[in-house]
């Protein structure tokens, strides 16, 4: 079983805040995207630090309106809000 890792969400100015968790960043940044407000034509730079490391993986990323899916629980909307995200590049913090 793979460990869950911390990604920690940080600006262009180097201030750090949030934590997001997942076994890849991809998942951490699926996470993030989902609070933020971005479209597909115009999404947010999301940017994650590996705690413990100095990587920091930059990825776009909107979130949609979708029909929810037909095998959903009775408590759950029919429209439901859906994160993407697209992976840019891996920067390093000197």
């Amino acid at each position: 079983m793979a460990d869950t890792r911390n990604f920690v969400l940080r600006d262009v100015d180097g201030t750090e805040h949030g934590v997001f968790t997942g076994k890849q960043p991809r998942q951490a940044a699926l996470k993030a995207a989902n609070r933020g407000k971005g479209t597909k034509s115009k999404p947010d730079i999301i940017r994650l630090r590996e705690r413990g490391t100095k990587k920091i993986h930059v990825f776009k990323a909107w979130k949609q309106v979708v029909a929810a899916p037909k095998n959903k629980p009775e408590w759950m909307p029919d429209k439901i809000s859906k994160p993407f995200v697209k992976k840019e590049k891996i920067e390093t913090i000197e």
